[in-house]
């Protein structure tokens, strides 16, 4: 297996940065759609543990619509293969200085980059 094929890098970082883009605006569509159709597929968010594709969606609709703005840091992006990615970043809210770390696991399906499961925390304040 290789490692961080240049070409699978690029596509995997361009999913990436779709899917931060379309969490900073709301855009729920495109949040929708970066995540696996699937009851299997499983999101541990800041408000909810949600098992399912029916469950993040609802997660989404359910969120604040405040401190959406944030920082990235320290975002590593590896990919296994041609098919299998995971993608890890920190971050800081804008507004109200937060942090927070987030990982998730990508797979090709015939529909193109999923995430098949992410997690999403803040760190403790000090």
């Amino acid at each position: 297996m290789e490692i961080n094929i240049p070409d699978v890098v690029a596509e995997m970082t361009a999913a990436f940065e779709r899917y931060e883009k379309a969490l900073i605006a709301n855009d729920v569509d495109v949040l929708d759609s970066s995540f696996w159709d699937d009851p299997r597929v499983i999101r541990y968010s800041l408000m909810d543990n949600a098992y399912g594709f029916e469950a993040i969606h609802a997660s989404r609709l359910a969120r604040p619509k405040t401190d959406l703005m944030r920082v990235l840091t320290n975002t590593v992006i590896t990919t296994f293969g041609r098919d299998l990615a995971t993608a890890n970043t920190e971050f800081v809210r804008v507004e109200s200085g937060r942090r927070g770390r987030q990982s998730q696991t990508w797979v090709r399906v015939p529909e193109g980059w999923r995430v098949v499961s992410a997690h999403v925390s803040f760190m403790p304040t000090p």
